[in-house]
């Protein structure tokens, strides 16, 4: 067996997963993974979305690699504490030749299916050091990077790439130098770097991506429902998608692309469906101890995007909750705008060009 330095044995099953993330880059069935997210894509996350249909695969936050750091304890810990029965990619963001090979070559040691590099995190903290989606201004040092990682990593390499820094014009050049160094996965999110998460999304760029590498292909970026999914399929020849935000939306959403595949009808979850999921985002994130307008505040970050969903009552919605400063207050607010059995579509009213305020993620 291995195990990681400092923990107990990792089970060998664990390592099964592997086996199954193969099948997957190798099959021809859609497959559904959840995006990484700073903040949120953790170990319990993951199984609040895993209980609702969940994702196929699942993707850990980032881990920051530079000349003397090591893997994150947050990071490795949703590793072993995975229980999704999911394969779980892990995610390195850095650029540093050397030390994202040696961290590649730890990770590689944990129960996880891939090692993946950050190529279009948007956050100007992290671009500005030459991280995340900032790299895609120095396609030399890229080069480099993706070089010693090719030489090193012997699990699946997948790349989630933005479509250019400021602009597209670079895009078939990032795909040229992808195509070189031969990634088992790329994941495209279909903006640039400096436009965030603001409209548009260009989805034909993702079907360039698809023309002109031999590897799978995710698309990412603003994916909000399933039908929409089904079309986006259609008109790029992905091999599936990543969806972040909108999950945390709709947790169900997963289990809808998968009834929409199916030709089933889609099941819409109720208020009270989605009461129960909020009350489970609270019990899962609470620290006994920790002041109460603080464990509001935490859970703020879940609503932001909850709310955007609700149709009519969203801007109201989002209105109170964001002056709540204690449990009962937060939760008075939630039941009176969801305490029904009325469907929820659960898809936002998105106004172009609008900034958000979003999870750091690719």
């Amino acid at each position: 067996m291995v195990a990681p330095p400092g923990s107990e044995t990792v089970p060998e099953a664990d390592f099964g997963r592997r086996r199954e993330f193969r099948a997957l880059l190798h099959g021809d069935r859609p497959w559904l993974g959840l995006a990484p997210m700073q903040d949120v894509t953790d170990a319990p996350f993951w199984g609040l979305i895993q209980r609702r249909g969940g994702a196929d695969v699942y993707w850990t936050e980032y881990t920051r690699v530079h000349a003397t750091s090591r893997p994150e304890k947050a990071v490795v810990r949703s590793i072993l504490e995975n229980r999704t029965g999911r394969p779980v990619v892990v995610q390195m963001m850095g650029n540093d030749p050397d030390a994202l090979a040696r961290t590649a070559r730890e990770l590689e040691r944990l129960p996880v299916a891939a090692i993946e590099l950050n190529l279009g995190c948007p956050a100007p903290v992290v671009y500005r050091k030459c991280a995340g989606g900032g790299l895609l201004q120095e396609p030399a040092l890229l080069d480099r990077v993706l070089g010693r990682l090719r030489d090193t990593v012997t699990l699946p390499l997948s790349l989630k790439t933005r479509i250019g820094f400021e602009s597209d014009e670079a895009f078939d050049r990032l795909l040229e130098l992808y195509a070189r160094h031969r990634p088992d996965l790329v994941i495209v999110h279909a903006r640039t770097v400096v436009q965030g998460y603001r409209l548009p999304v260009r989805y034909d760029l993702i079907r360039r991506a698809v023309e002109r590498l031999d590897c799978p292909v995710l698309a990412n970026g603003h994916i909000c429902e399933a039908h929409q999914a089904l079309r986006l399929l259609r008109e790029t020849g992905a091999r599936g998608w990543m969806i972040g935000r909108a999950a945390i939306r709709n947790p169900w959403i997963f289990r809808q692309i998968r009834q929409a595949l199916a030709g089933e009808p889609i099941v819409k979850p109720t208020g009270r469906d989605l009461l129960r999921y909020i009350e489970q985002l609270w019990e899962t994130y609470a620290t006994p101890g920790y002041p109460e307008r603080l464990q509001t505040q935490r859970l703020k970050l879940f609503t932001n995007f909850i709310g955007e969903g609700l149709g009519p009552d969203s801007d109201a919605f989002l209105f109170e909750i964001r002056r709540t400063q204690t449990r009962a207050g937060f939760f008075e607010v939630c039941r009176r705008y969801l305490d029904h059995d009325r469907p929820l579509d659960l898809v936002p009213v998105a106004t172009p060009g609008a900034p958000q305020e979003v999870p750091a993620g690719g």
